[in-house]
């Protein structure tokens, strides 16, 4: 059950660790400064704790996170809210993603700017990544055995040669809102890796690769996904402690970090490495960036047409997982930086929600809640983080007063203290249920 629990946890981490995580660490690592600590904190407590979490709860019920809104809200919520989830980390904003951070980091030094090199580059990388997805029982063996370890060792090499070559930190004050709130800023740079939202959808992956497996207990279960889990964490936070620690001592000059236009991740990943190996450093990093986004692209693809399948089966698994590439395919040649400018307002709203979700799953394990206090709970989440959106992206003045009137604003928070209000109010209200762990159908 061991050795099962690690096969599943290097599959997972394949496919959660790409574009995101790769860019924004350094990034972060680079703009915390003197901060580093409080701003690295915060990255991994949004970034692995939520994300890992999440995946266990999920996959604890063997019905996934549906079964667990269904029983605590409502059926059409959650088919709405996990709608929008593996649309958000599917065709519309995460999978584009990485494939436009293979080629704006890996790709583009090699052939130059331009959109025909982009649309060459995305028709060849979605179509191995479709070849690969139809065929969703392969996924353990193609991805978990073979592509994730051999971008796991070229990270490893490019950040302990990164490490011993940089020894300083680069930068003495922080930058921007890391100056003010490293923490929380930190905290808002973990929601981009996406991985909270996808471990929603992750987890289904999960269970199938579970259910091919003869578990003659239900404990053998539970332990199999504790020691995926642990697995999981384990790699992505040396990985982006590495990272970070990276960005944090590369030195960057002042009009690089001033332009606006230039993603800092991507500068320290690719200049790094052109530093580091010379002119073979181009094609090293080509590689490492490409592999690592590629995994993820594969299990993304996989998740998102395997849920609509489930839920609107009008069309075969085939068929959704060719249009999710197409669209994908579209969008990704907007380019990287446009793709992470539309999708933070929507992060924003749909991942206070998702880790209410989870923290009132985790709690209704151990307590009697009221479903209506639940109800109220997901309900304040989604308010405020409205109204966080309506402040930050719209500029609306009254919304402003109203975050900056909530404890814990200054470090993006705003929405957790109402929320765990609300679910105290579950406890006392009228019509609890306890949801433990659902019973396993072991085959």
């Amino acid at each position: 059950m061991f050795k099962n629990g690690l096969q599943i946890g290097l599959m997972l981490f394949g496919m959660f660790f790409g574009a995101g995580n790769l860019i924004f660490p350094p990034s972060l690592g680079f703009e915390s400064g003197s901060m580093f600590t409080p701003a690295i904190l915060g990255f991994l407590l949004s970034g692995i704790g939520m994300p890992v979490i999440a995946l266990i709860i999920g996959t604890f019920n063997p019905g996934g996170f549906r079964a667990e809104m269904n029983q605590k809200i409502s059926p059409a919520f959650s088919l709405l809210l996990l709608a929008l989830i593996y649309l958000s980390i599917g065709p519309l904003m995460a999978i584009p993603r990485t494939a436009a951070t293979s080629f704006s980091i890996g790709v583009l030094p090699i052939t130059g700017d331009g959109t025909l090199p982009l649309a060459l580059f995305t028709i060849v990388y979605f179509a191995f990544a479709w070849w690969l997805a139809i065929t969703p029982t392969k996924l353990l063996a193609r991805l978990g055995k073979v592509l994730t370890p051999m971008f796991a060792l070229l990270i490893v090499i490019l950040m302990l040669t990164g490490l011993f070559s940089y020894t300083t930190t680069s930068l003495a004050e922080p930058l921007g809102k890391y100056s003010t709130s490293a923490f929380g800023t930190g905290f808002i740079e973990g929601y981009n890796t996406m991985d909270t939202l996808a471990s929603f959808a992750f987890c289904i992956l999960a269970l199938n690769e579970m259910r091919r497996i003869h578990f003659h207990s239900a404990r053998e279960h539970y332990t199999s996904v504790w020691m995926a889990g642990l697995a999981v964490a384990v790699l992505m936070g040396a990985l982006y402690l590495g990272l970070a620690l990276l960005g944090n001592h590369f030195p960057i000059p002042p009009e690089v970090y001033g332009d606006a236009h230039i993603n800092l991740g991507a500068y320290v990943l690719s200049q790094s490495s052109l530093a580091l190996f010379g002119p073979a450093g181009m094609y090293f990093l080509a590689v490492m960036v490409t592999l690592t986004c590629f995994t993820t692209t594969v299990g993304l693809i996989a998740a998102v047409s395997t849920f609509f399948y489930e839920e609107f089966p009008i069309m075969s698994y085939q068929k959704y997982a060719t249009l999710v590439s197409l669209v994908s395919l579209l969008l990704a040649n907007l380019g990287l930086n446009e793709i992470i400018k539309v999708s933070l307002p929507i992060l924003l709203f749909i991942y206070p929600i998702a880790i209410t979700i989870v923290i009132m799953t985790i709690l209704n394990k151990f307590a009697a809640l009221s479903r209506t206090g639940m109800r109220l709970t997901v309900a304040v989440a989604a308010l405020i983080s409205a109204i966080d959106i309506l402040h930050q992206f719209a500029g609306f003045g009254w919304a402003g007063a109203v975050i900056k009137s909530l404890p814990l604003h200054e470090s993006s928070l705003a929405w957790l203290l109402p929320v765990l209000a609300a679910l105290v109010l579950s406890l006392f209200l009228p019509g609890k249920k306890i949801h433990g762990e659902t019973e396993l159908e072991l085959h």
